[in-house]
């Protein structure tokens, strides 16, 4: 066993790091007197990176309220040659160059690109880099300056160090069979820049089962599930204890997470309010009114999907919600709203407040979704939250089920069961449980659980292969 085992749970939405030193762990401060750190960056238009909540406060700062001006982008350029010689006034060929402009694409007062979620394209082949104004990041290249910032905090504390348990969901977002090896060289090789030398993968859920029974060690029972239901997937395992050590006995995991859910509510709630299902009315070519529905449906994916919300600023898009806008009638404040969102670049604000929506419905049986920049306040029951969540929660319980199945038992046979992950803090899921496990279920420590888990781990020289 080592003398310290360092672990970093490096999430979708938020990250954490622990230390632990065989007997105690200790969370890293990585953000102000605070061990969890949103998992983002943001660059400018230096290249220079912020990481954390530095990097959020930053994008706010420069893009609310903003208008957002897009320039047509050059393509290409055409050159000739031009002979301007006469027989009276000889002259030099010279050559005429000619910039090609494609669509008004490129957002010209853009201060920075904000990153969040980029966990989520690891394990996806066909995304290789993003631009960063006119300049190819590879997905690797915006991981690590987090990375770093979360190594540098942890040698703040213990000094020098090379070697770390990271965690990873059981099954990475993908496209095909090789994700997983996929994302996982990807992030290796992240945390191989910034400074993590010697490095060993830990399943999430795993983990998290780790250090619950390093702080429960007494707790009944020998067979425990666990379900990890954060940001981006959805993951579990089930293990058997033997006195102080257990064998594994099944993992499972989907690309279901908490993002999912917002851009459900985004689109129950908020779609309404920005003029979904409302007719267009404008005048023809021959003068009579033309009257159809309003054609919400080009504007959803950009909305949903806030780092591309941007594009929306171009003319096919702007000018019928103007139209809308100029022919007032009862849904013009609709319209109003869709175009301060697009105008202001307000979508990453509106996801910011769905979350606060969400977490309140944990505790509250009725919250508000309130929007001041859009003159908007909504109130969502619980009830009305689980039915528009209804979906998910079934891909939860068949996940579920199927892990059970994979690991050969009965649901009567688990002894326990841990839900940790912020997803799983939903009454619903809990509720989703206590069915299948009446009085077996059990929280612990929701967003760190997992980097305390990995610390455990890599002190105790925990490893795990799913072959």
């Amino acid at each position: 066993m080592r003398e310290r085992g360092v672990g970093i749970d490096f999430g979708t939405s938020n990250s954490a790091a622990a230390i632990f030193d065989g007997e105690q762990v200790s969370l890293v401060q990585l953000e102000q007197a605070d061990p969890i750190i949103p998992s983002a960056t943001y660059i400018d238009r230096a290249l220079t990176s912020k990481t954390g909540q530095h990097a959020v406060d930053q994008y706010i700062q420069d893009n609310t309220g903003r208008t957002v001006e897009l320039v047509p982008e050059v393509v290409g350029e055409t050159s000739q040659f031009v002979d301007d010689s006469s027989a009276e006034h000889p002259a030099e060929v010279r050559t005429s160059t000619q910039k090609i402009y494609g669509a008004p694409v490129t957002d010209s007062s853009l201060q920075g690109r904000l990153f969040r979620g980029t966990k989520r394209l690891l394990g996806d082949e066909q995304v290789r880099r993003l631009m960063v104004f006119d300049h190819p990041f590879r997905l690797v290249a915006l991981v690590t300056p987090l990375l770093l910032r979360i190594r540098q905090a942890i040698e703040t504390e213990v000094g020098s160090m090379t070697d770390a348990h990271l965690g990873h969901p059981v099954n990475f977002e993908g496209r095909d069979k090789y994700s997983n090896q996929l994302a996982l060289s990807r992030l290796g090789e992240a945390f191989g820049y910034a400074g993590i030398a010697s490095r060993s993968f830990y399943p999430e859920p795993l983990a998290a089962a780790v250090s619950f029974l390093h702080t429960n060690p007494s707790a009944d029972g020998e067979t425990l599930l666990c379900l990890d239901f954060g940001g981006g997937t959805l993951d579990f395992c089930i293990l058997r204890r033997r006195g102080q050590q257990f064998d594994v006995v099944a993992t499972h995991g989907i690309g279901l997470g908490g993002d999912h859910l917002d851009q459900i509510l985004f689109r129950k709630l908020l779609f309404p309010q920005l003029g979904k299902g409302e007719r267009w009315r404008r005048r023809g070519f021959d003068r009579e009114e033309i009257e159809t529905r309003f054609p919400f449906e080009e504007f959803e994916e950009p909305l949903v999907n806030w780092a591309v919300t941007y594009t929306l600023n171009q003319n096919r898009f702007t000018t019928p919600v103007m139209e809308c806008i100029e022919a007032g009638g009862p849904s013009v404040r609709k319209f109003q709203r869709l175009r301060d969102v697009i105008k202001q670049n307000l979508s990453y604000l509106l996801f910011a407040r769905i979350k606060d929506l969400k977490a309140a419905l944990s505790s509250h049986e009725v919250a508000s979704l309130d929007v001041p920049e859009l003159d908007l306040e909504l109130r969502l029951s619980r009830k009305e939250f689980e039915a528009m969540i209804d979906e998910p929660l079934r891909r939860v319980a068949n996940a579920l089920d199927e892990t059970v199945r994979r690991a050969g038992l009965q649901h009567g046979d688990v002894d326990l069961v841990l839900r940790t992950g912020g997803s799983s803090l939903i009454p619903a899921v809990l509720g989703l449980l206590e069915g299948r496990f009446p009085g077996r279920v059990v929280d612990h420590d929701p967003f760190t659980s997992v980097a305390a888990g990995l610390a455990i781990a890599n002190q105790r020289g925990l490893h795990f292969s799913p072959d």
